[in-house]
């Protein structure tokens, strides 16, 4: 099956990037999930977060000071240092 992933950053010349394979479980890791100021992300995020700890996975919470830019560097490697697997939140 062949995806196309649209770039949401408008970028001229994006980036390529090689997706990463996929645990088969999220049970044991640390899951990052990243809210990104938008109104009631923090809401699917607060149930997203009951249902991973209830399936095992250890969770950490952050978010972006606001959605209208990327993520500071600071943050993003926190992130990478924290956790095995990240969820953003997109929301309104």
């Amino acid at each position: 099956m062949t995806r196309i992933l649209l770039d949401p950053t408008s970028e001229r010349a994006p980036a390529e990037r090689t997706r990463l394979p996929r645990p088969a479980s999220l049970a044991g890791r640390t899951v990052g999930l990243l809210d990104i100021s938008k109104p009631r992300g923090d809401v699917f995020l607060d149930r997203l977060a009951e249902l991973l700890a209830d399936g095992g996975a250890q969770v950490k919470r952050y978010s972006k000071p606001t959605f209208t830019r990327p993520a500071p560097v600071d943050l993003r490697h926190e992130i990478s240092q924290q956790c095995e697997v990240v969820i953003e939140a997109l929301a309104d």
